[in-house]
Formats: C-alpha cells, sequence, structure tokens
C-alpha cells in the first residue's frame, strides 16, 4: 500500500501567506504527480474495458513501449507524464469519456496517447511501432513539437503508422491515393522546416532550465483542442527577448533544489496541515508572496488569437489540470509579463493545493463581488482571484523604486491598489464562504499578508488614486449588477420627492445574467496614469480588451475627476446624465464626484444602487436633493 500524503505544517502556512520556499513548491508537484498518475490509470482502464475507443491503435503496444522507455532511462517516460502537455490533454480526454466536453471524433483524443508513447520512445532511445492520430496531415508529439507529413495535405482526422529506431522517427499515411508521402526525421534534434515545428524553447539560464513556448500542441489551451498558430519570427523574437528581460526582473539566482524522497508530516487528506514554524535562515526571503523562480514554469502558450472586440494585451489564463503551465498574449513589455508569469503561478499553486485539501464548501453561485473583473464571481473563484492577486500585490511592492523594472513609476499604485482590493475578497471569504479547517488556514494566512502590507507606508498621492479607483469600481459594479427591493425602490423616491422617512435597508437582489451589459473601468484605468489622459493608453495594465471595444473612451467628466477637480467633474457628469439618464457610470462618477466634496457622504458609495432607485426616472437636477436626503443622519448606515 501506498503511504499517505502528509505536508508539514510550516510548508502549508507558506503557500497560506501567499509565497512558498522551493521545498513548499517542490511538495505540491509530488502532490501532482501522483494525481497525474492515479489519472493516468482511470484512463488505462477504461481504454482496457473499451479498445475500440482508440481506433485503430492498440492499447498494449502503446503502454509496452512507454514502460520499456522507463525501464531504459528511469524518470524519462514519467517526466514526460506529469508534464503540462499531457495533464491537458488526459484532463481533456477524461472528460470527453464521462461525457463533460466535445472535441474531435474520440479515437482522435484518446489515441493521442500513442504520440505520448512515441515522445517516450524517441527520448529513452528505445524502438517502437504505433499508429498515431494525425490531424490535417500533422502529428502532434507532445513536448517536442509537430510533424507535418509532406505532399497533399491529408483533410481531417486520420490513422498514421509511426516507426521509431534508434531516435529516428518514420511517418507513413495508411490510406493510399492522397497525395500525402512519407516523413523521416529525428525529432530531437531536427532544426526547424517546413515539415517539422519544433516546440520553441526559453532558457531561464545558460546551460539550465528551459520553459517551453509552446504554439502547436492541439491541446494547450483551457479544454478544448485547438489548430496549431505558430510564431512568426518576428513574434518569436519578441517572447525571447521579454522573457530574458522578465527573468532577471524576477532574480534567477540559482536556489538548492528539495532533497530527493524528502517526505511529509502533517495529514494534507482530512483534518489539514500542522502548526509547524519555518526556521531555515533565509526562509523569508525566499518565501515572501511576489517572488517566483522562472524555473518552477513549465510552459508558456501564446493566447492564440483575438478576441471578437478587440485585441488580448493583458490577457492570461491557466488550469489546474496543468501545473506550471499558463496561456499569455504578448505583453507589452518585461514587467508586464513578469507580473503574468506571477499571477498565473499563482493559480497553479492554489490549484495544486485543492487538489489536496478541501478549502471551501460553495454551489459556485455567482454573485459576488470581484474588484478585478466586471462581472459578478462565486466564491471558489474569489479564493482563486485573492490568491493570483496577494502575488501581483507582491510582485509590485518589491518593485517599488525599482526605475530600471518601473521606469513610470507605477509601482506604488499598483501595489495600493491591489491590497486594498484583495483585503475587500478576503473579507468576503472569511464572513460569506464555508471554509473547512483548511480553508479558514488559507484564508486567515493571505489576511495576515495584506493587513501587514496596509500598515506599509506608501506614497500618499498613489494611494489616494488607489482608494478612489477601488471605489470607483465597486460603486459602479454595484449600479450595473444590484437593484434594491421593489418596495425599498418605491420608499425611496417617496422620500426623495416628498420628505418621508427613508425605507429600512433590504438585501439588494442581483440583476439576471441576461440583462447584464459588458463593461470595462475606463475611468479607473485613468487613475493609474492620470496623466495619459486616455483611459485606451493605460488600459491594458487593468482591464483587457478595450481597443476597438465599445464605450471605451474616458469622458471629459472622468478626466476632470482623476485629475482632483471634483466641482467641475460632477457638473460635468449632471450635464451628461441629462442626455443619457441612468447611465451606471455617469451615476457613480457623480457620486465619487459628490462625496470627494463632502466626505462626510461617503455612506452613499456603500450602497450606491439606492441612489439609483431614488433618482430613477428624475432629471439630475434631482441628483443632490437625493444624496443629501439619503446621506441624512437619520439615514441607516
Amino acid at each position: 500500500m501506498h503511504a499517505p500524503i502528509r505536508m508539514p505544517g510550516h510548508w502549508f502556512d507558506e503557500l497560506a501567506a501567499g509565497g512558498g520556499s522551493v521545498e513548499a513548491i517542490g511538495f505540491l508537484a509530488q502532490g501532482e504527480r501522483s494525481r497525474r498518475l492515479l489519472l493516468i490509470g482511470e484512463l488505462l482502464a477504461r481504454l482496457e474495458e473499451r479498445p475500440a475507443l482508440l481506433g485503430p491503435a492498440d492499447l498494449g503496444a502503446i503502454w509496452g513501449t512507454v514502460e520499456r522507455a522507463e525501464a531504459r532511462k528511469p524518470g524519462s517516460a514519467e517526466e514526460l507524464l506529469t508534464g503540462p502537455q499531457v495533464g491537458s490533454w488526459l484532463a481533456h480526454t477524461l472528460r470527453r469519456l464521462h461525457g463533460a466536453a466535445a472535441g474531435p471524433p474520440l479515437w482522435v483524443d484518446a489515441g493521442h496517447l500513442a504520440a505520448v508513447a512515441l515522445v517516450a520512445a524517441l527520448r529513452a532511445g528505445t524502438d517502437t511501432d504505433l499508429v498515431v492520430p494525425a490531424r490535417e496531415g500533422a502529428v502532434s508529439l507532445p513536448a517536442l513539437g509537430l510533424a507535418r507529413l509532406p505532399g497533399a495535405p491529408l483533410l481531417g482526422f486520420q490513422p498514421v503508422h509511426a516507426r521509431v529506431r534508434e531516435g529516428k522517427l518514420h511517418l507513413a499515411p495508411t490510406a493510399r491515393g492522397t497525395g500525402a508521402t512519407a516523413l523521416s526525421l529525428r525529432p530531437l534534434t531536427a532544426p526547424p522546416s517546413a515539415v517539422w515545428w519544433p516546440t520553441h524553447r526559453l532558457p531561464v539560464r545558460r546551460g539550465g532550465p528551459e520553459v517551453a513556448l509552446d504554439d502547436t500542441d492541439p491541446y494547450r489551451d483551457l479544454d478544448r483542442p485547438i489548430p496549431p498558430h505558430r510564431l512568426t519570427p518576428r513574434e518569436l523574437a519578441i517572447w525571447k527577448r521579454l522573457f530574458t528581460e522578465a527573468v532577471a526582473l524576477l532574480d534567477t539566482s540559482p536556489v538548492p533544489a528539495p532533497a530527493p524522497g524528502s517526505d511529509a508530516t502533517s495529514d494534507s487528506g482530512g483534518t489539514g496541515p500542522g502548526t509547524e514554524t519555518d526556521t531555515r535562515p533565509g526562509a523569508e526571503t525566499d518565501t515572501r508572496p511576489g517572488t517566483l523562480r522562472p524555473e518552477e514554469i513549465r510552459r508558456i502558450v501564446p493566447w492564440p488569437g483575438r478576441l471578437p472586440n478587440g485585441p488580448v494585451e493583458g490577457l492570461s489564463a491557466s488550469t489546474a489540470d496543468a501545473f506550471g503551465s499558463m496561456v499569455v498574449a504578448e505583453p507589452p513589455n518585461a514587467a508586464a509579463l513578469a507580473e503574468t508569469m506571477v499571477h498565473e503561478f499563482q493559480h497553479s499553486k492554489l490549484g495544486a493545493l485543492l487538489h489536496l485539501f478541501a478549502m471551501l464548501d460553495d454551489d459556485r453561485t455567482e454573485e459576488h463581488y470581484a474588484p478585478w473583473r466586471p462581472d459578478p464571481r462565486h466564491l471558489p473563484g474569489l479564493l482563486h482571484g485573492a490568491y493570483a492577486f496577494v502575488g501581483v500585490a507582491g510582485f509590485w511592492r518589491d518593485r517599488i523604486g525599482d526605475r530600471a523594472a518601473d521606469p513610470l513609476d507605477l509601482a506604488p499604485f499598483r501595489f495600493a491598489l491591489r491590497r486594498i482590493q484583495t483585503r475587500t475578497v478576503l473579507r468576503t471569504l472569511a464572513t460569506r464562504a464555508a471554509l473547512t479547517g483548511p480553508g479558514r488556514r488559507l484564508v486567515g494566512g493571505l489576511t495576515r499578508t495584506v493587513d501587514g502590507w496596509l500598515r506599509e507606508p506608501v506614497d500618499g498621492p498613489a494611494v489616494a488614486r488607489a482608494r478612489a479607483a477601488a471605489a470607483g469600481h465597486r460603486a459602479e459594479w454595484r449600479l450595473r449588477h444590484l437593484r434594491c427591493a421593489d418596495e425599498e425602490c418605491a420608499g425611496l423616491a417617496a422620500a426623495v420627492r416628498s420628505g418621508t422617512p427613508l425605507p429600512p435597508i433590504r438585501p439588494p437582489r442581483l440583476l439576471p445574467a441576461a440583462e447584464r451589459t459588458q463593461w470595462q473601468d475606463v475611468r479607473g484605468a485613468l487613475y493609474l496614469r492620470p496623466d495619459a489622459g486616455d483611459a485606451r493608453d493605460v488600459m491594458g495594465a487593468t482591464d483587457p480588451a478595450t481597443d476597438g471595444a465599445p464605450d471605451t473612451a474616458p469622458l471629459h467628466a472622468d478626466v476632470l475627476l482623476v485629475h482632483g477637480e471634483a466641482a467641475s467633474a460632477r457638473e460635468a457628469y449632471r450635464e451628461q446624465g441629462a442626455a443619457t439618464p441612468g447611465d451606471p457610470h455617469l451615476l457613480a462618477g457623480w457620486l465619487l464626484a459628490h462625496t470627494a466634496l463632502h466626505p462626510g457622504h461617503r455612506r452613499l458609495l456603500a450602497r450606491p444602487e439606492r441612489f439609483a432607485a431614488a433618482v430613477e426616472g428624475e432629471g439630475p437636477e434631482v441628483w443632490e436633493r437625493a444624496a443629501q436626503r439619503l446621506a441624512a443622519p437619520e439615514a441607516p448606515a
């Protein structure tokens, strides 16, 4: 029997604080290895029960190839099986078998196991003969690249004969008369060509580890298989330059790897980790949130394409199925790439933790406020967001004063904004989520980190802008997604019109998903760089996919507000409100300007939907009277 996986308490606490030592991250990787091997066992069992799922391929030949490769070169096949390329494919295929995903003919997804076996044989130097699936005449070799049969392209999905002899791969079509011809090459050493697209490599340091830059693997996206999207030479050069510069920002000083075979001492399956304290020299330095050892990243996938409403700058994503992998849109600079790498690896860490510990019990109802998104989120999404943005806040905290990394001196604002926003979400998790013991310990660790940061002095104007940006996003989010109860709306309108007592505050109702509209926080983007004057110049830093999307140009009132001209901004919002009554952006802006002029009225920002209900159907001329009434001393706080 296998011993249970047990995690030392101080490693859990390092991760719960938002950071993690080499040893703690290594433990997560070992946990992912165990999970991956269990999932492979499940797949093999299902394929043994239903061998027809593999189509023309033979499971015995495939798995025998993997076993011979591992016997010839111990660790090589296991390294491949536990890599992100196999993880994404394996999760997708198991979802197919459970009827929870769609894709190509099932034999193509299941038969990709033969391509995994081919790579194992090539790396170990063993021989094999297999049948592998081809997509449009191309055979994907996980972690190695894409081989294209020359001649007329095969259409759709076709089985291909594959033979490996002494490191040389020979591919030949099974059907005759297609015009496609055989291909022979050595994938481990062959240079790029029209028929061989090797996986790009990004060296972390000369002669050291490398990160795959994968633009060909069909399973490199979050779930559904996608076609290859080869980078142009110019795009590849940009990625290499940005990655090299990002690594320099992240400080790639070598750190000793954890001792092989090190075991754990705290139960990870029931009551949660223990309470040991890490007293190792230098532990604080290499475990602080926001740090990242780039060699812990296994793969970067360039975002394959564009969104319907604009470019994808600033977008990134990851999946718990592929530890250490991330999909990233081409960033504008090295600092943006480094920040994204930190952000997405935080998701990888938390995903691995969630595979070991149940953190909360939730029905995934999307109803909660997330300061970094325009839409409501469920509580697991809030937990992931809080964990990711603790890393982002820590990253920018370390960049404060570093003009080489931050020439525009934006780090103080970014740090101040993310610590405020993350603390808001942690408060929601602590009060609204049904947390388990490990979940409480995780949220508590993150809270202690952020509370410590909130006590740190930061440039005053940057903090003021961060608070304004956070308040503005929250106010507009509530105006767009929440409505007062019907009886409360009637009472609010009557109180403003005739001076009747204000109705008691009732829980607001969430607007149905069908009635919500997409929006971008154009005003919030201006707070990052008030001197830019146009949110489209800076939106990529805070809210992606805006260029070319509707309503992304800031109003003149927004510029006035961000520049501190609250009185002029309030008047400008009022004038615009006469033309577009009920606009959430205008109502939120007017409230921000009004409360800047009347700090005692800031309670209006707590529930701006009450203000919207009170002035619904009325012109802007009643806005100030409504604000005075709702913020009066007798009004409920």
